[in-house]
């Protein structure tokens, strides 16, 4: 009989907010007088910050006038996919898994490749206990950015819990890889136990 592996806590990797890697755009009017006439002054251009930009930052500090800002981007077509996820991340936090779904699945819809979602759903999934969507939706995340760690840590966790501990360990070690020092600790725990339990079914 194969032996129960026991994870330490948490037992995965948490949510994960978008961030929008699109340059700020710079504004700088041109009736606007100057008071070094002659003189060479470097000129900085004043930067707008963005609906999605300002939502991010309350959403940062747990505000929920986010989730209003999050939906202006959209109406507005800026960073739709990372506003939609991004809502989908607070609907979760609040424990209103259904809203969340529908928050990820939209932001799919305008980008299939949005790994934040499909990882979120990962985890979403993964909470429910349909390990098979979970270990999809982590597949994808990985398929997509394969330098995102967290993906690599829950899916060795669904390996470990459907017993195909060589996936498993292979997941964690490439998490491991991805992890500066003491963050991979947590796996290490995690690959002496699957060890354990392969030379416990030999």
């Amino acid at each position: 009989m194969a032996k129960i592996v026991k994870f330490p806590a948490p037992t995965k990797l948490g949510l994960k907010r978008a961030r929008s890697d699109r340059p700020k755009k710079g504004k700088h009017s041109a009736d606007q007088l100057s008071l070094f006439d002659g003189v060479d002054v470097l000129e900085y251009p004043i930067v707008e910050v963005s609906s999605f930009e300002r939502a991010l930052l309350l959403d940062e500090e747990d505000d929920p006038k986010a989730a209003e800002l999050y939906r202006k981007a959209i109406s507005e077509g800026e960073c739709v996919a990372d506003a939609y996820c991004n809502i989908g991340v607070m609907e979760s936090m609040k424990g209103r898994h259904a809203r969340s779904i529908d928050s990820f699945t939209k932001a799919l819809r305008e980008d299939s490749r949005h790994y934040e979602s499909h990882y979120n759903l990962g985890n979403l999934y993964f909470e429910a206990g349909d390990l098979s969507l979970a270990q999809l939706h982590y597949e994808v995340t990985s398929e997509i950015n394969p330098d995102f760690p967290n993906a690599y840590f829950n899916l060795g966790l669904v390996h470990a819990i459907s017993e195909s501990y060589l996936p498993a360990m292979d997941s964690l070690m490439r998490y491991r890889e991805l992890v500066p020092g003491d963050e991979g600790s947590q796996a290490e725990d995690l690959l002496r136990q699957l060890k354990q339990s392969i030379v416990s079914q030999g």
